[in-house]
C-alpha cells in the first residue's frame, strides 16, 4: 500500500468497470477504510455503513415484533440481496435466532473479495456455517417463485428478504431490474416469503410516498424509516431510506 492508497482489484461487468480500493483519510486522523467504485462513480465505503446496517435491523426487528396475525419467529431463514462489503449480511449474523442465510451477489468478483478476505466481512461471512454466499441475479430469482431464491431447494420460502443492490427504485443499476419495483415483481417477491414474512429494501434516497403505495398495494404493513447519519467523507448529514414491509400471517 502506498501512503494513502492502494487499488486491491479491479474487473469490467456489465454495469461498468468495478473497483476495490483500500484508502487512509488524512482529514479523518489516518482512518484506513475500504470503498467501491463502479463505472466511475462512488457506490460504498466503509466509512458509510450505518444505513447498510439499519437495513438488517429495522428489517429483523419487524420478525422479532410480528403482528397480531403472525407466531413469533424463533428461527429465522433469511435472503440477503447483494453483497457489497458484506455489512448488512455481517449484522444479520449477530442475531442468534438467524438459522440460515443467503447472500445473492451478481458479480463473481465480488464474492471473490470475501473469499480472499480482501474485505473485512470476508473472514465471518466465508467462515459461519449460517452462512452461503452464492452467484445469481437476484431480480430473476425474485421473479421466478416456482425456483426461488435457493438453487439447492425450489420453491424454498424465506422469513426475510433484505435488499440492497440499486440505488433507489427509481436508480436502478440495471434497466432490467425495473419490473421488480412495481406492483407485480413485488407480489412474486412476496410469494417467497413464509406468512408474516418481512421484505426489507434500502434506498439512497429520502422516502417516497410512490413507491410506498405500491408496497401498501402487496403487503399488509409498510413502512418508510429515514436514516440520518453523518458522513465524514462529506463532513455533512446524509439521509438513506429503509423500506420495511411485512406480509399478511397465516
Amino acid at each position: 500500500m502506498s501512503v494513502n492508497f492502494e487499488e486491491l482489484d479491479h474487473a469490467e461487468t456489465r454495469f461498468g468497470e468495478l473497483i476495490l480500493r483500500r484508502r487512509r483519510a488524512l482529514s479523518l486522523g489516518g482512518t484506513e477504510f475500504y470503498e467501491v467504485k463502479l463505472d466511475g462513480s462512488f457506490l460504498m465505503s466503509s466509512l458509510v455503513n450505518a444505513s447498510e446496517i439499519a437495513l438488517t435491523e429495522l428489517g429483523l426487528a419487524a420478525l422479532e415484533s410480528p403482528g397480531p396475525d403472525s407466531a413469533p419467529q424463533q428461527i429465522w431463514d433469511v435472503v440477503v440481496g447483494g453483497l457489497g462489503l458484506g455489512y448488512t449480511a455481517d449484522a444479520a449474523l449477530d442475531h442468534s435466532n438467524m438459522r440460515s442465510l443467503l447472500v445473492l451477489e451478481y458479480l463473481p468478483e465480488v464474492i471473490a473479495w470475501h473469499e480472499r478476505r480482501l474485505v473485512p466481512a470476508g473472514e465471518r461471512l466465508c467462515s459461519d456455517p449460517r452462512a452461503r454466499i452464492a452467484q445469481g441475479d437476484f431480480f430473476a430469482l425474485a421473479a421466478d417463485a416456482g425456483q426461488g431464491f435457493d438453487g439447492d431447494a425450489p420453491g424454498r420460502r424465506f422469513h426475510a428478504v433484505l435488499l440492497d443492490i440499486d440505488h433507489s427504485p427509481d436508480g436502478v443499476l440495471h434497466s432490467s431490474h425495473a419490473a421488480f419495483y412495481e406492483i407485480a415483481g413485488l407480489r412474486r417477491l412476496a410469494d417467497q416469503l413464509h406468512p408474516g414474512g418481512v421484505f426489507a429494501l434500502w434506498s439512497s434516497e429520502p422516502p417516497d410516498d410512490a413507491f410506498s403505495a405500491k408496497l401498501a398495494e402487496v403487503f399488509e404493513t409498510t413502512a418508510a424509516h429515514a436514516v440520518t447519519f453523518f458522513n465524514p467523507l462529506l463532513d455533512r448529514d446524509d439521509i438513506n431510506t429503509i423500506y420495511v414491509s411485512r406480509r399478511q400471517g397465516a
